[in-house]
């Protein structure tokens, strides 16, 4: 009773706040829709120069020939704005967390001390969490609309089963810990602003 009332308070207060413009954009990753991940965010102003974004992607698709892309991420970020918010330059310090079931993808790359080929004869299922910071520019395209760069780089802890090939085979190792240091976040968002 006393957390539906509790909830039927913020409900009220979030509907009675007025929006006024410039206070509340959402927007999608480019990069991430030519991926096929599902992808959406929703930023907020808090302060005439702060604001705070929470960024969300699936991709729950089956590829052809025993591929395996899946994966659910959010990314929360606290952003400072050098001149208004959702214009020009930004910095932002992130968190990310998920889950992904991924093999079966034909590579021959590596980044960091992580070795992607291996994705060919293996599969990895597992979660990660991790923090980063970022860069970002935002072109004011109209009243409505923006296009907004972005770049992060960080840490990620992950922790994932392996198995033998994509679509079926033998655990080959249980929980097994990665330390990942490098690109978290890459962006080219389209932003509609409220």
């Amino acid at each position: 009773m006393k957390l539906g009332i509790f909830f039927l308070i913020i409900v009220m207060n979030i509907v009675a706040h007025p929006v006024c413009a410039q206070d509340v954009a959402v927007k999608t990753n480019i990069l991430s829709d030519v991926f096929l991940n599902i992808n959406t965010s929703l930023e907020v102003g808090l302060a005439p120069r702060w604001t705070l974004d929470i960024s969300g992607e699936v991709n729950a698709w089956t590829l052809s020939h025993d591929r395996r892309w899946k994966h659910w991420a959010v990314q929360p970020e606290a952003r400072y704005w050098f001149c208004d918010r959702f214009a020009g330059h930004f910095i932002g310090a992130h968190l990310h967390g998920g889950q992904y079931n991924i093999g079966g993808i034909d590579t021959d790359f590596s980044l960091l001390g992580t070795d992607f080929s291996t994705l060919k004869s293996t599969r990895y299922q597992g979660w990660f969490v991790g923090a980063g910071g970022a860069y970002g520019y935002a072109w004011i395209l109209g009243r409505h609309w923006n296009i907004e760069t972005e770049i992060g780089v960080g840490y990620s802890y992950t922790r994932y089963d392996r198995f033998r090939c994509a679509g079926c085979g033998k655990k080959v190792s249980e929980n097994k810990p990665h330390n990942y240091f490098g690109p978290t976040k890459v962006a080219v968002n389209l932003v509609y602003l409220f």
